[in-house]
C-alpha cells in the first residue's frame, strides 16, 4: 500500500496539455454511463464564460481527475472525472465545427484527435474513449470533424442509450449557445481554454490506490472538509476557556444537523453573508467573504450568532419543525412545498428569514408564499443555475437593504407571467422534473389541505387518455390523431396515483380504467385530483378543454399568473 501511494502524482495541467498525447483517456466498462443533462453542461459553459469576462489572466481551475497511469505511458484509465472530460471533448468539438478560420478548426480538430503520424505509422485515434457501448457512437457523432452538423440531425428516439442521448441533448445546448456568439467571441474562449484553464490530475500505477484516493477526496465522513478548516480558525482565535465552549457548541450543532447538511449550511452561509454568485471554491471565498469578519476580535460571536442559529434554522426548513403560537403550519407548508422543488438555492433567502424574522409567523407567511412562487416559476420555466442563483443573490440584497415580501427579485416581470402559464399548458408530462410539482400542488388546492405530504413511497403521474390506445378502442373513436396529438401529455389529461406504472392498465377503455386503475382499495383515490376523474361519465376532447382552462385557472390564481 505505501508503495503505491508513494506513486501517486498530481500535477495541475494546463487544458491543452490535458488534451495532447500525454494522455490516451480511456473510461473503463465498470464506470457509469455519461450522465450530465443539459443544465451542467450549460453551467460548465457558463462558469467559463464567467472566467473569461473577469478577464484577470488569472488560472482558471476546472476541477480534478483521478487516473491509473503509469509514468511514461500515454494510457490512462479514468477513475472520476468522466463527466467533465466528455463534456469538454464535446465542447471542443463543438468549437472546431464553429470555427471559420481553417487554421483554428485544424488546432481545436487536435485537442479533440491524435493526428496520428504517417512517417511513424501511426493511426489517427481520438484523446478520449468512452465505454466500449458508447465509443463508436462517440467518435462517429462527435469526435470525427464535421460530425456535430449530423449529430443534431439525429432523432433522439433512435439511440440506443441514456449515453448517447445525454451526448445529443449536450451538445445540442452548447451549440446553440456558442453558434450565437460571434466568431471573434469564440476564438477568446479558445485561447482562455489554452492558456489558462487548469484541471488538477491526480494519477497513480495501482487501480486499489486510485480508488482510495477517490473515496477520500469525495466521503465526507474521512477527508478534512472546508467546515473542519474554518472550525480550526475560528476556535484557534479564541482564548483557552472560551475555545473550549465555542468547540462544544459548534460540534453539537454539526451533530444534530448531521455532517452532510452541516456542510450544506456553509454554502448558504455564503451567499446569506456574501449576496453573490459563488466564483470561487467555498475554501477560498468563505474566508474572504464571511470569516474575515470575525476572526479579528469576534470569533466566538461567529460560533454564537451565526453557526449555532443558522444550523437551528436549516433543521427547522428541512424537517418543516417551525413552531409558533399560531400560523406555525402555514408556515411549515410552505417549508414542504419548496423541498419539492429540484434545486436548494432558494434556501438561504429562507434561512434569513428565519433567522431575522423567527417571531413573526405572519411575515415569514407572506414571504415564503412569494419565495414559493419564485422557486415554482423558474422551476417550470427550467431556468438555468447561473441566472436563477443571480436572482436570489439580488434577492438577499434587496432583504439586507430592508425589504422583505415586496422586494422586486420577488416580482415575476409579464414576460415571466406569460412564460409559466406557457410552460403549464403546453405538454406537461414531457417536463419530467416539474410535472409531479406542478401536479402536487394542483392536487391540494383541490383538496383544500395546506402544505400536504404524501406517506406512500410511490406517486407517479398517470394518463387518462392512453399515450397508446388499443386499436379498435373507444378512444380511437373519441379522439382523432390530431385530438390526441393535442391531449395527451396536457395537464388537463394528467391524474396522480400512488402505484407503479401499469402498461397493460393504462390502455384499458375509460370506464374499466377508473374502475381498475385509478379507484384505491376502497373504491376511491388518494388524489383530489384523481378523485375528479372518477366523477365523468366519459373523456372526451371538449372535457379535456374545460378542464384545463379551470386548472390553470387555479395555478394562475395561487401563483398570480
Amino acid at each position: 500500500m505505501m508503495g503505491a501511494m508513494q506513486q501517486l502524482e498530481a500535477h495541475e495541467v494546463s487544458l491543452h496539455k490535458v488534451f495532447s498525447s500525454d494522455y490516451d483517456f480511456r473510461i473503463p466498462d465498470y464506470q457509469r454511463p455519461y450522465a450530465w443533462d443539459v443544465e451542467q453542461a450549460v453551467q460548465l459553459l457558463s462558469d467559463l464564460e464567467e472566467a473569461l469576462e473577469r478577464g484577470t489572466g488569472e488560472p482558471y481551475f476546472l476541477g480534478s481527475v483521478v487516473l491509473v497511469k503509469t509514468k511514461g505511458d500515454a494510457r490512462a484509465e479514468v477513475i472520476d472525472g468522466q463527466q467533465r472530460l466528455t463534456t469538454l471533448t464535446i465542447l471542443l468539438s463543438v468549437l472546431r465545427d464553429l470555427a471559420e478560420d481553417p487554421d483554428l478548426r485544424s488546432d481545436l480538430g487536435r485537442l479533440v484527435t491524435e493526428p496520428g503520424d504517417k512517417v511513424l505509422g501511426l493511426a489517427p485515434k481520438p484523446r478520449l474513449t468512452l465505454r466500449e457501448r458508447d465509443a463508436g457512437f462517440f467518435r462517429t457523432h462527435v469526435q470525427a470533424v464535421g460530425s456535430v452538423a449530423t449529430l443534431l440531425a439525429l432523432d433522439e428516439r433512435t439511440l440506443p442509450t441514456d449515453a448517447q442521448k445525454s451526448v445529443l441533448r449536450n451538445t445540442a445546448a452548447l451549440h446553440r449557445v456558442l453558434g450565437d456568439w460571434p466568431e471573434k467571441r469564440r476564438l477568446e474562449l479558445v485561447r482562455m481554454l489554452g492558456e489558462r484553464t487548469f484541471l488538477v490530475v491526480v494519477s497513480t500505477p495501482d487501480l486499489d490506490s486510485a480508488h482510495r484516493i477517490f473515496s477520500v477526496m469525495n466521503s465526507r465522513g474521512l477527508d478534512l472538509s472546508p467546515t473542519d478548516i474554518f472550525k480550526a480558525r475560528i476556535i484557534g482565535a479564541l482564548g483557552p476557556e472560551e475555545s473550549q465552549e465555542s468547540a462544544r457548541r459548534w460540534e453539537d450543532a454539526e451533530e444534530a444537523l448531521g455532517r452532510e447538511d452541516f456542510a450544506d449550511l456553509f454554502l448558504h452561509l455564503r451567499m446569506v453573508f456574501a449576496m453573490r454568485r459563488a466564483e470561487r471554491e467555498l475554501l477560498r471565498e468563505f474566508q474572504d467573504q464571511v470569516l474575515s469578519r470575525y476572526l479579528a476580535d469576534r470569533a466566538g460571536s461567529f460560533v454564537n450568532d451565526v453557526v449555532v442559529p443558522y444550523a437551528d434554522a436549516y433543521a427547522r426548513i428541512r424537517d418543516a419543525d417551525y413552531k409558533a403560537a399560531h400560523g406555525a403550519a402555514k408556515v411549515n407548508a410552505w417549508f414542504r412545498r419548496l423541498q419539492q422543488i429540484d434545486n436548494n438555492d432558494w434556501r438561504p433567502a429562507a434561512l434569513w428569514a428565519l433567522r431575522h424574522h423567527e417571531n413573526d409567523p405572519v411575515w415569514l407567511d407572506r414571504f415564503l408564499r412569494a419565495l414559493e412562487r419564485l422557486a415554482a416559476s423558474m422551476f417550470v420555466r427550467r431556468v438555468y443555475t447561473t441566472p436563477r442563483v443571480t436572482r436570489y443573490a439580488e434577492l438577499m440584497r434587496e432583504l439586507d437593504a430592508g425589504h422583505g415580501p415586496d422586494a422586486r427579485s420577488l416580482v415575476l416581470t409579464e414576460t415571466e407571467k406569460a412564460d409559466t402559464r406557457a410552460r403549464l399548458d403546453g405538454d406537461l408530462y414531457l417536463a419530467t422534473k416539474t410535472r409531479k410539482y406542478v401536479l402536487l400542488r394542483l392536487d391540494e388546492m383541490l383538496a383544500g389541505r395546506s402544505g400536504v405530504s404524501y406517506d406512500h413511497p410511490v406517486v407517479t403521474v398517470e394518463h387518462v387518455l392512453p399515450q397508446n390506445p388499443k386499436a379498435g378502442s373507444r378512444w380511437q373513436r373519441d379522439f382523432t390523431d390530431e385530438q390526441r396529438a393535442e391531449w395527451t401529455h396536457r395537464l388537463a389529461n394528467l391524474v396522480l396515483l400512488n402505484r407503479a406504472k401499469n402498461s397493460y392498465a393504462q390502455n384499458h377503455d375509460f370506464a374499466e380504467k377508473k374502475a381498475k386503475y385509478f379507484t384505491g382499495r376502497h373504491g376511491a383515490s388518494l388524489f383530489a385530483l384523481t378523485s375528479q376523474v372518477l366523477h365523468e361519465d366519459k373523456w372526451t376532447p371538449d372535457l379535456l378543454r374545460k378542464r384545463q382552462r379551470r386548472l390553470l385557472g387555479l395555478l394562475a390564481e395561487e401563483w398570480d399568473l
